[in-house]
């Protein structure tokens, strides 16, 4: 069957209070942005629901959008029939041969906006439900917890008719709670966080520090790569590229190899809270789980914090890595995640590295090094681009390197 509008209901949003409606607002915006291939679609929030009238739009492609929408808690599709009692009963009959299977359970609820309708919603209630009866074998009535609800609103224009409440991914709605940096290194877990941080209403902006010539730019086109995956939960998120070596060149060369690690997450840091405040940003967001590796005990955590008094904020701080990886898989990010390309950090990992660093050693060991002037040329060489849903970056890449390798071959014979 076509239907002609869909209804979304507000999940926390309907505990919001005399900012609700910015929240709406947001909401709409966000539901516009992921929606935008189809012109002909119409919105009309409200303080309770919001109506997408699809004008043909496919229910089936603005379903598949419309679960990766944060702040949605439910929404059904719904057909809209003339303000008669044989369409009403002939489109419920409709749906309910659609959906219906031998054993379900069903009950009718009728609500109405319009009270000059010459049926009340008992009769209504009961008129439909004992048509169904008639014309479906083996249909059972349930009150209280039936398989199939079969909804039907009789509203001024005309009378709506729905059975399916499909379920969103709740939390708020991407960009009401501000904005902030997200540190993607292109592992498993910063890209749990970054989805979790945007559940809560964060407007993010990933930056990812990359190595050339040591690390390759299949790095970074997979750290792209994954930002365009995460891109489906909010429309466009910026994505900013850190030129990384010099620092970490300069930190190799003359600090001692147990404070590399601590002393160049400080520099990290520190960039993350210059961009972050050269872009309006609120906080800084990482992907660090307490104990996992040497940088992220909380010796470490307190000598690296250090550089800021930002906050610094780790979603996925107490989960265990099973739970992290079960999460990433869930939102789509795990395969690309594992593809074995090195990143900064890995590349320059030391051996032994401290996992209970001194903070009193970390500040002396960096105060030894020019940091102004190794962030100024860092945050010089900056790049910013705009990544949008499913952007692909590696196999763009890969066929550049096959191209190339090819052009050296020919010129070679």
């Amino acid at each position: 069957m076509e239907y002609t509008e869909v209804m979304v209901r507000y999940g926390e949003l309907s505990t919001k209070g005399k900012n609700r409606k910015d929240f709406i607002n947001r909401l709409a915006t966000n539901v516009e942005r992921v929606l935008k291939d189809f012109p002909q679609i119409e919105f009309h929030p409200r303080h309770d629901r919001m109506h997408i009238i699809l004008n043909g739009a496919p229910f089936t492609e603005v379903d598949k959008r419309l679960k990766k929408v944060f702040g949605i808690q439910t929404y059904s599709p719904a057909i809209k029939v003339p303000k008669t009692l044989e369409d009403i009963k002939k489109t419920s009959l409709e749906l309910m041969n659609e959906t219906f299977k031998p054993g379900m359970t069903f009950k009718v609820n009728t609500k109405r906006s319009d009270h000059k309708f010459e049926y009340d919603t008992n009769q209504l209630n009961n008129l439909i439900g004992d048509y169904l009866f008639d014309h479906i074998d083996h249909l059972k009535a349930e009150m209280k917890h039936p398989d199939l609800v079969l909804r039907i609103e009789v509203r001024q224009d005309a009378v709506y008719i729905s059975n399916q409440l499909l379920h969103g991914i709740g939390g708020m709605p991407v960009g009401t709670a501000g904005k902030a940096v997200m540190m993607l290194s292109g592992g498993i877990d910063s890209p749990v966080a970054s989805y979790l941080a945007m559940k809560r209403g964060v407007d993010i902006e990933m930056v990812h520090f990359f190595s050339p010539p040591y690390t390759t730019e299949k790095a970074l086109a997979k750290a792209k790569e994954l930002t365009g995956i995460l891109a489906n939960y909010a429309g466009k998120i910026n994505f900013i590229a850190v030129p990384f070596a010099e620092i970490q060149e300069t930190i190799k060369e003359k600090l001692p190899e147990g404070y590399l690690m601590t002393v160049q997450r400080r520099f990290m840091l520190q960039l993350a809270d210059r961009i972050r405040a050269k872009r309006g940003g609120l906080a800084i967001f990482n992907g660090e789980s307490v104990g996992q590796v040497a940088s992220q005990t909380l010796q470490s955590m307190v000598a690296i914090n250090d550089v800021t008094t930002t906050p610094v904020i780790r979603p996925v701080a107490t989960m265990d890595k099973t739970e992290i990886i079960a999460k990433a898989e869930k939102i789509g990010t795990f395969d690309l995640s594992i593809q074995p390309f090195e990143d900064c950090c890995t590349i320059f990992a030391p051996p032994r590295p401290k996992t209970k660093p001194k903070l009193d050693k970390a500040r002396e060991y960096e105060a030894r090094l020019d940091v102004e002037g190794l962030i100024q040329r860092a945050m010089d060489g900056i790049e910013v681009m705009p990544i949008y849903p499913n952007e692909k970056f590696i196999n763009d890449k890969i066929e550049e390197d096959q191209d190339l390798l090819e052009f050296h071959i020919h010129n070679a014979i």
